[in-house]
């Protein structure tokens, strides 16, 4: 096992790690009704007075669907060896039925095919939260045929790309999809009904499973098939038992709802006692776990904070500090026994805390959650308020620190044994960060949102030399 890097040593990768960026479609693309695209989930909710900052939308975000030849550019120019992005349901399947829109379909293989001349490795994630809104029209992830229309749309996307696309992913954080869509609302559908949550997230579940069986019928068998989960690492307020069962139930909530039936083959038992005020759970069909229960060949994680939580005090009133946005609705079904916690430390402008170690602890489980499964940090980032000097350069310090640190925790997990094999940076440039709109910049790059004009902020710079060098340089400005 090597030794731990000390900061006279350097911190040193294995040479095939990829150094990679992600997006998503709605965030970045724009040309909303473009060569076919009809609206999203995300269309609808952002066009909705009082849903996003501003009333801000992603019509034009920051134009990556005409400019993405530059954009490659500039990523191989930075120095990245991955690129992860979404593919937009509703550009490639307006409806979410039927055949595919080939001027949808033919953006995605350009901008392949652009990627891999600049020796930029693709990865595509099939599905971050933009539902056509035909079909949530028609119910949206509650309804069980919105899983059977994914795996319709991944075979479509696969059959397209699958003959130079190596690296895919069905879902992007499906804990986002069915809470924040369905059970506090700060999200697109915008609906609040927890029992429809907890059905979605069982949808969302079986789509996985389904999407990945028709990948693997129309692709080469050297490709690989994974999914990101944004699992949460909850920590107790105390070793009190009562704090203890507060861990349990979110636990089940935020990680076991999915990964059990996706890595495992079933639910948590407790996750059923700890819901049955809301569901009996009897969409779950036969049948369907051991659809869900593909094999995957890797595991994707999206980590920004940790989650702290106590048994909940009944006298105590006030916001719930949970981190998922303002809402008088909890996207937690049927944990009001269960009060949420700002854990100390510095916080990124989100007012998410700093916490290296999480990212460390989120691998180590994972490692042990399912051993010889290789792992990619699919989403880690942090948003500043960032703003050119006098000469049009963007110095962003914390970011840099940021990243050190998180990709120290990275290479402390690889010297423990953990199989982490690539890092994506969330993310490659500024855009529409959801309904925070474009007031939060996560970006290695900034972009001026009045002429979309790009400039390298000094942590792509640095992220560059680490991609290049494969060791992580000083906590310095490049």
């Amino acid at each position: 096992m090597p030794e731990p890097a000390t900061p006279a040593t350097p911190v040193t990768f294995p040479p095939a790690f990829l150094w990679g960026a992600a997006t998503s479609a709605y965030q970045i693309e724009g040309a909303a009704r473009e060569d076919g695209r009809t609206p999203s989930i995300w269309d609808t909710f952002s066009h909705t007075p009082g849903k996003t900052a501003g009333g801000e939308h992603g019509d034009i975000a920051v134009d990556h669907y005409h400019r993405y030849r530059d954009d490659v550019a500039m990523m191989a120019e930075i120095g990245l060896t991955a690129y992860r992005f979404s593919i937009s349901w509703s550009r490639v399947q307006p409806t979410g039925r039927g055949p595919a829109v080939q001027r949808g379909l033919d953006f995605y293989r350009r901008l392949v095919d652009e990627l891999l001349a600049k020796g930029i490795k693709p990865a595509v994630t099939l599905y971050h939260w933009d539902l056509p809104q035909e079909l949530e029209d028609a119910g949206g992830w509650p309804e069980r045929d919105t899983a059977y229309r994914f795996a319709e749309y991944a075979q479509i996307v696969g059959e397209a790309l699958g003959d130079r696309v190596e690296q895919w992913i069905t879902l992007n954080e499906p804990w986002c999809s069915a809470f924040l869509g369905y059970a506090s609302g700060v999200h697109a559908p915008g609906r609040t009904d927890p029992a429809a949550s907890l059905k979605a997230a069982h949808h969302l579940n079986l789509a996985h499973g389904l999407g990945a069986s028709a990948l693997r019928t129309v692709m080469p068998a050297r490709n690989s098939v994974a999914v990101s989960l944004n699992s949460s690492v909850v920590r107790p307020l105390s070793q009190d038992p009562a704090d203890l069962a507060a861990v349990r139930k979110i636990d089940d909530l935020a990680n076991g709802i999915f990964h059990g039936p996706m890595l495992h083959g079933a639910y948590p038992a407790s996750l059923f006692a700890a819901t049955e005020s809301l569901t009996d759970w009897s969409y779950v069909q036969d049948g369907d776990l051991a659809l869900i229960n593909q094999p995957l060949d890797a595991l994707g994680l999206n980590y920004y904070t940790p989650t702290l939580v106590s048994a909940a005090d009944p006298d105590a009133a006030g916001p719930r500090a949970d981190g998922h946005g303002s809402s008088d609705h909890s996207p937690w079904p049927a944990a009001d026994d269960v009060a949420f916690h700002q854990t100390p430390g510095e916080r990124t402008e989100m007012g998410w805390t700093i916490d290296p170690t999480g990212l460390h602890d989120l691998i180590m489980r994972y490692s042990r959650e399912a051993p010889g499964l290789p792992l990619y940090i699919t989403e880690n980032g942090a948003a500043y308020d960032d703003k050119p000097d006098p000469d049009g350069r963007v110095h962003d310090p914390e970011r840099i620190a940021y990243l050190h640190g998180h990709l120290r925790a990275v290479r402390r997990a690889i010297a423990e044994g953990a199989d982490v094999r690539g890092y994506f940076l969330w993310s490659l440039m500024d855009n529409f960060e959801w309904a925070y709109g474009y007031e939060k910049r996560f970006g290695a790059v900034y972009v001026d949102y009045t002429t979309l004009a790009r400039t390298p902020k000094s942590s792509a710079l640095w992220y560059g030399q680490a991609a290049r060098t494969g060791t992580l340089p000083p906590v310095a400005e490049v």
